[in-house]
């Protein structure tokens, strides 16, 4: 339910943005919206964001996702602050953040390495991947040092640093990862098991405080990532018993064709 109302909270404030003339500058053709989702990855401190002016989410919980909402192409003020506590009090301030158009967008609330809150957009990639394949994505979001991330045991990620990211696409499957400091085999993040569907996208999060002793991980996920099949395969495939209206028009003109192209050469040889 706090889920719907946040959603419902952000509509409100893209209406609002719009009726403000966030589209006025917008370019002559008409470009869509773009995704946006949220993940608290603070740790212990539930927050409330308020974007443009309106509280969009109350009371929310670390370690989270919220979203993802369609909205216009804009800029959007957002602060973040502790539940109850005003505006003029915030634990985040951006202004003036840029939405581009036709984007997929988490903005993430988190630690700095040296422990300081703020606030990092990631454009996600919806890039179809291939046939069998899932992409998995390893963002660096704790206060912590570089990190090596691990899958089966082995380096997969190397030396990833806060605030960046490390992605691969690889066979879908399951996989148990595991982050370790760079260049050690000292464990920061235990292992956890990784379900990587088929045609999705898993980003994880390292989060949290090494110092303070909270380091952990937040998933998302994206889905409807597959890719159009490249082959045609011998046979029908039951093709043909799908073959649109258009296509039987299509081929009954042709054979009709060629069937009085015909009548006419018989009928010219029978003459002659």
């Amino acid at each position: 339910m706090r889920i719907r109302r946040t959603l419902a909270g952000l509509a409100v404030v893209a209406a609002a943005t719009v009726g403000a003339g966030a589209l006025a500058t917008a370019p002559a053709h008409a470009a869509g919206p773009s995704k946006v989702s949220v993940v608290h990855g603070i740790p212990g401190q539930p927050v409330d964001v308020y974007v443009n002016g309106a509280k969009t989410l109350n009371n929310f919980q670390p370690s989270t996702v919220a979203g993802p909402l369609d909205l216009p192409a804009g800029k959007y003020d957002i602060v973040i602050v502790k539940p109850g506590d005003p505006v003029s009090s915030p634990i985040i301030k951006v202004d003036q953040a840029a939405v581009p158009a036709d984007a997929n967008i988490t903005l993430v609330a988190h630690l700095t390495a040296d422990g300081k809150p703020t606030l990092t957009p990631f454009v996600n990639d919806v890039s179809k991947v291939a046939a069998g394949k899932a992409r998995l994505v390893v963002r660096h979001t704790a206060a912590a040092p570089a990190v090596d991330v691990r899958a089966g045991g082995q380096p997969v990620f190397k030396n990833l640093t806060n605030p960046n990211e490390a992605k691969a696409d690889i066979a879908a499957g399951t996989v148990s990862a595991d982050v370790v400091l760079a260049g050690t085999t000292t464990v920061a993040i235990p292992a956890a098991s990784l379900t990587l569907a088929e045609g999705t996208s898993t980003i994880v999060y390292a989060v949290g405080s090494a110092e303070g002793k909270t380091l952990g991980v937040v998933a998302q996920k994206i889905e409807g990532l597959h890719s159009t099949p490249g082959g045609v395969p011998s046979g029908t495939g039951g093709l043909l018993e799908q073959r649109t209206p258009w296509g039987w028009y299509a081929l009954a003109t042709a054979a009709l064709i060629a069937a009085v192209g015909a009548g006419v050469v018989l009928r010219r040889r029978v003459r002659a």
